[in-house]
C-alpha cells in the first residue's frame, strides 16, 4: 500500500534521535512503551520494509507538511477499518504528533500535526463493574497454602481495597512499602517520580505481609509483586501478567469480563454505595482529578435512566 517512494531520504541529517529524545522525556515506562509501540506500528505502515529508526524517522520528519498530513491521515482511516476502537486510534494519533512536535522543537521538521484531531470517545460507558459478593467469590479461589496463592490474594486484595492501577501495581518496590505504618507509595498516573503515599487496610496489609513471607533476600529495590514463572523469578509482574491473573480468576466466578481497571470500577461503584454518593469523599479514595468523573460513576450506580424510563412507562398503563 505505502509508500515508501512518498518519504524521502533526508538531506541534511543531524546528529540527534528525535525519537530517543521524545521518549527521554516521558517519565513513564508504561508510556514510554506505548509511545514506542505505537510509533513501530505507525512506521511498518509508512515504510513496511524499514526497520524503526533515527533514519526513518529524520526522512518523515524532512518531508513537506502535506506529505505528512497524507500520509498520517491514511494511517488514522486504516485503523479505523480494521475496527480499532477510539481510544486506540487517538492514544496512536498522540504519539505521531508527539515525535513531529518534538522534531520541530529540536528543528528536524518545521511544521506540527496539531490540527488532526482524534476521534470522539465516550468514557466510562460501563463503571459497574462486579458487586462485592461476585469479588469475595474470587478471592476464595486463591490457594493460600501456595506462594501463587498468597500472591494472588494480595495482589487482588490490594487492587480492590486501594482501587489501584494495575501501571501503578506492578511497579512497586520493598522500599515503598511502610508496614509499621500500614502505607504504599505508589506512582499514580501523571504523577512521574512524585510519590503519594496510600494507607492500607489492615487485611491488605496482612495479605501482603503473608506473600513477601514466601520470599527471600528482599531488598529495597525488590519488587513487591514478581513473576513466579522459572524463567522469569523475581522480576516485576508486568502489567500483562496482572492482567492475565485478574482475568484467570474472575473466569471462575463470572460471566463478566473483567480487567483490574474493572476492580477498580467496581471499587469505586461500591464506595460511592458505602458513602450514599459523596463524590468528594471517594474522589480522596480514586485519586480522580475530576470529579466530573466521579459524577458519571455516581450517574452510572444509581441507574436514574431506568428509573426515569420505568416511571415513564407505568404512565402509560
Amino acid at each position: 500500500m505505502l509508500i515508501k517512494s512518498n518519504i524521502s531520504k533526508p538531506q541534511n541529517p543531524y546528529p540527534e534521535d528525535v525519537l530517543d529524545i521524545l521518549l527521554s522525556q516521558r517519565r513513564s515506562q508504561n508510556t514510554q512503551r506505548a509511545y514506542l509501540g505505537d510509533l513501530r506500528i505507525f512506521f511498518a505502515f509508512i515504510a513496511p520494509d524499514e526497520p524503526l529508526s533515527a533514519s526513518i524517522v529524520a526522512s518523515f520528519l524532512q518531508q513537506k507538511r502535506e506529505q505528512s498530513v497524507i500520509l498520517v491521515l491514511r494511517f488514522k482511516a486504516h485503523c479505523l477499518e480494521k475496527g480499532l476502537a477510539e481510544a486506540t486510534v487517538n492514544r496512536r494519533l498522540a504519539a505521531i504528533r508527539a515525535l513531529v512536535s518534538m522534531g520541530q522543537r529540536l528543528g528536524a521538521c518545521i511544521y506540527n500535526l496539531n490540527d488532526i484531531k482524534g476521534e470522539k470517545v465516550q468514557t466510562y460507558r460501563d463503571t459497574t463493574g462486579v458487586k462485592v459478593k461476585t469479588f469475595t467469590d474470587c478471592l476464595a479461589k486463591c490457594d493460600l497454602s501456595t506462594s501463587r496463592g498468597k500472591r494472588d490474594y494480595a495482589l487482588l486484595h490490594l487492587l480492590w481495597s486501594n482501587a489501584l492501577r494495575r501501571g501503578e501495581v506492578s511497579i512497586l518496590k520493598i522500599k515503598d512499602l511502610d508496614p509499621e505504618n500500614r502505607r504504599l507509595k505508589i506512582y499514580g498516573k501523571g504523577q512521574g517520580t512524585q510519590g503519594q503515599w496510600v494507607e492500607l487496610s489492615v487485611a491488605t496489609m496482612r495479605a501482603i505481609e503473608i506473600w513477601l513471607a514466601t520470599r527471600q533476600g528482599l531488598l529495597d529495590e525488590s519488587a513487591i509483586f514478581v513473576s513466579l514463572h522459572p524463567g522469569f523469578k523475581e522480576r516485576h509482574l508486568t502489567t500483562t501478567g496482572i492482567y492475565k491473573i485478574v482475568e484467570e480468576y474472575f473466569k471462575l466466578v463470572t460471566n463478566k469480563r473483567m480487567s483490574p481497571h474493572r476492580i477498580r470500577h467496581s471499587a469505586i461503584t461500591a464506595a460511592l454505595d458505602i458513602y450514599n454518593g459523596d463524590v468528594r469523599k471517594v474522589q480522596k479514595f480514586s485519586r480522580h482529578k475530576s470529579i466530573e468523573t466521579l459524577m458519571i460513576y455516581d450517574d452510572n450506580r444509581q441507574n436514574a435512566q431506568k428509573e426515569i424510563s420505568y416511571s415513564l412507562s407505568g404512565l402509560l398503563e
